[in-house]
């Protein structure tokens, strides 16, 4: 008899073979016949007691390790558009195995959440332990759920916020992760092959009280996967960098480049000035300087700090908070253009003619100084002669910039972009986070100003890079498609106004219909219609123009501390100007596309959040007024119902079409209207309204509207029976004010 291997000499072979991992295996290449298997059978049960073995079905795996068919996780895709996953079940000391997925010709396209069976071989990449290939897609789902964890006396459910969402979530007994009833918890989705009934989760966060006022918005940062935390290696790298010397650099420290901003403007990036040209070739003339901060000193390409930008896209906005792209050593200090300290920038000098053309305009890598950072509404008032402190030795250079400013109008308007000016709400809250008001921010010629002068520094760094031969990544805006066209088409025709036919579109077509409606009650329609009628912006490396600009090329370079494609932007001009070594690389330039690809992802996903974050604030604000009346419009119809936004607050809310009386209602998806079976009567988008409000959710940011007028006639009285508001909850009593 062959004398039997060591447990040593087991272990390692199974190590190096993991893909033949059967006692038969086994027994196979140690040359183990006859009764001898029974020894070897023993040696590899005391081998899995000691946990030095795991026994999937009939094949060991070393402890710590996976057998090579496995079922597996897919993760959120990296920043650099990778696959990856983790599996399902994880027995190791030490965490769970990176895994990368290669995807083969023919593969389905795999999102996360997505459970697959998959053949895993060692990675010769040092940060992945496995390679996948797919075997086949056995289940979908979301990787990560937040929701409302309700105790049962077997684990518990789970009720997603998502207002979306059609099913709970069960949470198996030792799977609640501690969590108690009623508490806001994050889980991810455990369920393997697809099965009868609802899908498994287990508990990984406890978020706390889903009703305190500050969990809105990380509501919204966990539902999104927006990173909000750095790592400690970014903040260290932040922390260290020191402020910038003059060098060889330009000074413009006698420049007058002051900073405009919104009064709770978290940092600054950009300056401006303007300056009369004293060429007797340009009279009348302007020299315009903007400056941007000079982030791509501090960010080097491949730096921790770099990997972290890129990997957020950008920085995500909230009413009371922001989760930034750079830590605050960077966005709050050294690449923040404090007044009266020293900052380096990069700044182009541009010259207009007195009719606000662009004549010429030049870079610089320099260094400024800002003698005052002003609000909007500081701006504005000191345009129409009430100064401050801070204006008051501001007087001739604002009134030199508003006076540029009246000049690039009129190019502006030659030009004609898109009319579109939509009113922008403003939420204000109190410190412990409640909602103290909804308004709409004022709009100011001080507001407008900062966006031509951006619009046009944008502009000359696209014009630049491409005059340079260098790779750049540009702001595309492509024109709506043909059938956008006809739905806003038919929508202006039902207004009474006219969208002409057959013709290569321009935006002057727009603006005449948008001018045509400014100032009736079709206003916020036509402005509604003409917006949702776009295309949706992103980043690329090839140029189609912009098309809501009226521009032929356009390339972001004015927000780098909150937007990573700037930041690439501003290290292309580094590039092409050969300011220095922290310019855009070769690697960088060859993955352009990738970038671009990624970074249109997550800033789609921060306006998401964004948005659903005002939802909710929205929703808490009005979740005390159930039972008022508030006048509205129809801003989109469903096959489901309408929702109506709301003229106080600029909420929608949903009506069931089974609130929608006794009678039957057909939806005509080509004129997007509703049309009663008895009545007769139309409900289109744009009509104004009058509803009760039912019920507001703030975890989920839903309202529930009682259409109670459109276009000026009553609804009949009397609902389809529905009662019920999102999975069986009640309906709150309305409580109806007297009115004054």
């Amino acid at each position: 008899m062959k004398q039997l291997p060591t447990k040593e000499q087991i272990l390692d072979w199974i190590k190096d073979n993991p893909s033949k991992s059967s006692k038969r295996d086994v027994a196979r290449a140690f040359g183990i016949k006859g009764a001898a298997k029974i020894d070897l059978k023993r040696m590899l049960k005391e081998l899995t007691d000691a946990g030095h073995l795991q026994k999937k079905r009939r094949h060991f795996t070393g402890s710590g390790e996976l057998p090579p068919v496995t079922v597996l996780l897919v993760d959120a895709p990296t920043p650099d558009g990778d696959i990856t996953a983790s599996p399902m079940q994880w027995q190791g000391d030490k965490p769970a195995p990176r895994i990368f997925f290669i995807a083969k010709r023919g593969d389905v396209a795999l999102k996360e959440g997505d459970r697959i069976l998959a053949r895993l071989s060692p990675s010769a990449d040092p940060d992945f332990k496995y390679e996948a290939r797919l075997i086949r897609r056995i289940g979908t789902g979301p990787a990560r759920v937040l929701g409302i964890y309700r105790a049962g006396s077997d684990g518990g459910r789970l009720v997603p916020i998502d207002k979306k969402a059609r099913n709970e979530f069960l949470v198996p007994a030792g799977e609640t992760g501690g969590a108690k009833d009623g508490e806001l918890v994050e889980a991810e989705n455990i369920s393997g092959r697809r099965s009868m009934g609802l899908d498994k989760v287990r508990i990984v966060e406890r978020l706390g009280d889903p009703m305190a006022p500050k969990s809105v918005s990380l509501i919204a940062i966990h539902e999104h996967g927006i990173p909000d935390d750095f790592p400690d290696s970014v903040i260290a790298e932040a922390e260290a960098a020191k402020p910038v010397a003059l060098g060889k650099r330009t000074d413009l420290r006698h420049l007058p480049l002051f900073t405009i901003d919104p009064s709770d403007a978290r940092d600054h990036d950009d300056a401006i000035c303007a300056l009369p040209d004293e060429d007797p070739k340009n009279a009348g003339g302007h020299i315009v300087w903007v400056a941007i901060a000079d982030v791509a000193h501090f960010v080097r390409p491949d730096s921790a700090l770099d990997r972290e930008a890129r990997k957020r896209g950008n920085s995500s906005y909230f009413p009371d908070r922001v989760v930034p792209m750079l830590p605050d050593a960077l966005s709050g200090d050294l690449c923040s253009l404090h007044e009266g300290e020293d900052r380096a920038c990069i700044a182009v000098r541009i010259v207009l003619d007195r009719a606000g053309q662009k004549l010429h305009h030049e870079f610089f890598r320099a260094m400024m100084r800002s003698p005052a950072s002003l609000s909007y509404h500081q701006a504005q008032r000191a345009s129409e002669g009430d100064y401050d402190d801070a204006t008051r030795p501001l007087a001739g250079p604002i009134a030199d910039l508003f006076a540029a400013y009246a000049s690039a109008t009129k190019a502006r308007n030659a030009r004609q972009p898109l009319h579109l000016d939509l009113p922008e709400r403003k939420i204000v809250l109190a410190e412990d986070g409640k909602v103290l008001s909804v308004n709409f921010r004022e709009r100011f010629d001080a507001h407008k100003l900062v966006e031509e002068f951006m619009v046009t520094a944008n502009v000359c760094a696209a014009e630049t890079l491409e005059a340079k031969k260098q790779p750049l990544l540009y702001r595309v805006h492509e024109e709506p498609s043909p059938e956008k066209l006809e739905a806003l088409r038919e929508t202006a025709q039902a207004a009474g106004m006219v969208l002409a036919k057959g013709q290569v579109l321009k935006t002057q077509h727009l603006n005449k219909l948008l001018d045509a409606a400014a100032g009736t009650e079709d206003s916020e329609l036509i402005s509604m219609s003409v917006l949702r009628s776009m295309t949706q912006a992103y980043y690329a490396p090839e140029n189609f123009g912009h098309f809501g600009l009226n521009l032929r090329r356009y390339a972001h370079f004015t927000s780098p501390i909150r937007r990573y494609a700037d930041l690439v932007v501003h290290r292309a001009l580094i590039a092409a100007h050969g300011w220095g070594d922290d310019g855009l690389t070769l690697a960088e330039a060859g993955e352009l596309k990738e970038t671009g690809d990624w970074i249109s992802q997550t800033e789609r996903r921060s306006m998401l959040a964004e948005r659903d974050t005002t939802d909710r604030y929205l929703a808490a604000y009005l979740s005390e007024r159930a039972g008022d009346e508030f006048t509205g419009r129809v801003s989109g119809i469903a096959r489901f119902g309408l929702f109506i936004k709301l003229d106080e607050t600029g909420a929608d809310g949903m009506i069931p079409l089974s609130m929608l009386g006794r009678e039957y209602w057909a939806f005509d998806r080509d004129t997007n209207s509703l049309l009663g079976e008895k009545s007769r009567r139309v409900i289109s988008v744009g009509m104004p309204a009058t509803v009760r409000l039912s019920e507001a959710a703030p975890i989920t940011g839903g309202l529930l509207l009682e259409l109670l007028e459109v276009d000026g006639k009553p609804m009949p009285k009397g609902g389809g029976g529905r009662k019920t508001f999102k999975r069986g909850r009640k309906l709150s009593k309305s409580r109806r004010r007297k009115k004054k």
